[in-house]
């Protein structure tokens, strides 16, 4: 039974070029989950965004000599390119400073304001006494009261992982600069948290087949929620739609409290560029599922802070309430949150200068080796260190060797003998126990990728080629001149394995999948890509920009054992993936850094 399945994706932050540690925890994850429910015949949509609000894009702005605005359009462009390259297939790819937005966030704030959970308090504000301006929280590090950890930051300490204030730091200091910040008396809306403690308590108790660290890390914060910020001093942001407010330019929400709610803004835009402008609902409302991938460092945001947000919004939480203009909202179905790709130990730091851009990974090898690698060797359930070694390793050994040679072998085989797929007669025990594995991988394979386990996915597809390559082995079919029937179910065999691995890999090789597709005789789109294109701002009309889009509904891909045709003319084909050279596991290519 088909499903309505909300795929949300993480925000990439546009104040420069992503890295493969960004695209390792909400990029590749999340497109291998969605073309498999397309696959399996749920409706999906897939959304996310630029996320292009806060002082760090005015920061960064001031050392590259441009506005903010001409900022954000540049890193848009560029990670809007990136993702397009690595073949993720958004729905809609936006950002969060378009009309559409600006107005679902001021809305969706109404409603927790008409329902008692925003407060107005005076905090003590971090301020850089060179610039005057507002310390973003993220942006203050220092000592943790609560741990003793040296590199908390001011929102929160990834070490024990509780909500802090900038101001309870010992020997806080700025990472923009390294000044130690003033902290001056100023009054900011709050999201009244502890009003949801009971509610978010109750639901996390449902979320049972949540990856553990997720679960785990959630529960042991709710009773320590205090109430948040969800406004800041900056004039770079959206506005506050409160009398009071509105007339201050310097207030502005907080970064964080509306790139979250871009799930439901991208939404939103995609059914009014649809023409349906309530078509986002079968995604938000009712039965429907919603899966949110990032990276363990946004765990609170998505587990705790955005379902407050959405329990708000529907009057669900202690104050009660009325359901606001979007209706009752769902909470998250699940988490799906990854741990860090690193690099020699370490974080991916572009400071640092241990960075491997998307840009420049895709122009040397392409999107599959990239998606395979974070799929089968990503930080999936921990810090996963990434070495040119074990990249070209994998290359080499399980998609060149392995499934690329498997593909070659039986279509140039059959190319050769026959022209076109063969017809079996008489088939043996030995092809019977290939065929049957390859079926039931379907099953195996797919309840994995339910669940968000890539690396057991992958791995259990790869055991099909695998079989299939010890099976030509076996049966040496370049051996049976002499007996052309036998030759024949052998070789019809292997096609039949290769068209069943080749839908069993496409979430993770969609690019490769459709060469497969032709290869084997097959036309039109096997595995469709997104597509690029510009578009007008539908509330601003003389803005432009970039968007992620594509029309899934028409690709071949089903996840499922078919027949493959008799009779199909077969061209000889072309190399899957080229072999590496080896002597790129010692340090990789001449623009990378080096790892060891």
């Amino acid at each position: 039974m088909s499903a309505s399945v909300l795929t949300a994706v993480a925000w990439p932050y546009a104040n420069g070029p992503r890295h493969i540690g960004h695209v390792s925890g909400f990029g590749v994850p999340s497109d291998v989950f969605s073309r498999y429910m397309r696959m399996s015949g749920n409706r999906v949509l897939m959304v996310s965004g630029s996320d292009e609000h806060g002082t760090p894009i005015s920061v960064q702005a001031e050392k590259e000599g441009m506005s903010t605005r001409e900022l954000v359009d540049k890193y848009h462009r560029v990670i809007a390119n990136d993702l397009h390259g690595l073949g993720l297939s958004y729905d809609l790819f936006t950002r969060t400073t378009t009309g559409n937005h600006y107005k679902v966030v001021q809305e969706l704030f109404l409603a927790l304001w008409r329902n008692g959970y925003v407060i107005p308090k005076t905090e003590m504000g971090a301020i850089s006494p060179s610039t005057g301006r507002t310390l973003p929280d993220r942006y203050i590090e220092g000592t943790c009261p609560i741990c003793g950890y040296d590199g908390a930051r001011g929102d929160q300490c990834d070490n024990c992982g509780n909500q802090l204030d900038p101001v309870d730091l010992k020997n806080p200091r700025s990472r923009i600069n390294g000044e130690v910040p003033k902290f001056v008396e100023t009054e900011h809306l709050f999201l009244d948290l502890p009003q949801f403690i009971d509610a978010l308590g109750g639901w996390l108790q449902t979320r049972t087949e949540w990856r553990p660290n997720v679960l785990k890390f959630s529960q042991n914060l709710i009773d320590d929620l205090r109430p948040r910020a969800i406004t800041r001093d900056l004039d770079w942001g959206i506005p506050i739609p409160l009398d009071g407010w509105r007339e201050q330019p310097m207030k502005r929400f907080y970064v964080w409290f509306d790139a979250v709610i871009g799930y439901l803004s991208a939404s939103v835009e995609w059914a009014r560029r649809s023409g349906d402008d309530d078509a986002w609902r079968e995604f938000w409302t009712g039965d429907a599922q919603g899966y949110y991938f990032m990276g363990k460092d946004n765990i609170v945001f998505h587990s705790l802070i955005w379902p407050s947000l959405l329990l708000g919004q529907n009057g669900q939480g202690a104050k009660g309430g009325e359901p606001g203009a979007f209706g009752t909202l769902n909470l998250p179905t699940e988490v799906v949150s990854s741990e860090f790709l690193t690099m020699s130990g370490s974080k991916f730091s572009t400071s640092r200068g241990t960075v491997i851009y998307v840009t420049d990974f895709l122009k040397q090898f392409g999107p599959d080796a990239l998606r395979y690698f974070i799929s089968v060797a990503g930080p999936e359930n921990q810090d996963t260190d990434f070495t040119w070694e074990e990249f070209v390793r994998r290359t080499n050994f399980e998609l060149a060797n392995e499934w690329g040679n498997l593909v070659n072998r039986s279509i140039s085989m059959a190319h050769k003998n026959v022209g076109a797929v063969p017809k079996p007669t008489s088939p043996t025990q030995a092809d019977h126990e290939l065929l049957e594995l390859s079926r039931k991988a379907f099953d195996v394979v797919g309840a994995n990728l339910r669940r968000s386990r890539f690396k057991q996915a992958a791995g259990e597809a790869m055991k099909v080629v695998g079989a299939a390559n010890r099976y030509l082995s076996d049966q040496e079919p370049w051996k049976l001149k002499d007996d052309p029937e036998r030759r024949d179910t052998v070789l019809h065999t292997a096609l039949q394995v290769v068209q069943d691995a080749n839908a069993l890999l496409t979430p993770f090789l969609p690019h490769s999948a459709q060469k497969v597709h032709e290869a084997l005789g097959g036309t039109g789109v096997w595995a469709a890509q997104p597509q690029l294109t510009d578009v007008t701002d539908l509330d601003v009309p003389d803005r432009e920009y970039p968007v992620l889009t594509g029309d899934y509904a028409g690709e071949q891909a089903t996840w499922a054992s078919t027949p493959i045709e008799v009779g199909r003319p077969l061209a000889k084909p072309a190399p899957l993936f080229a072999k590496l050279d080896p002597e790129l596991g010692e340090t990789g290519p001449e623009w990378a850094p080096i790892v060891k």
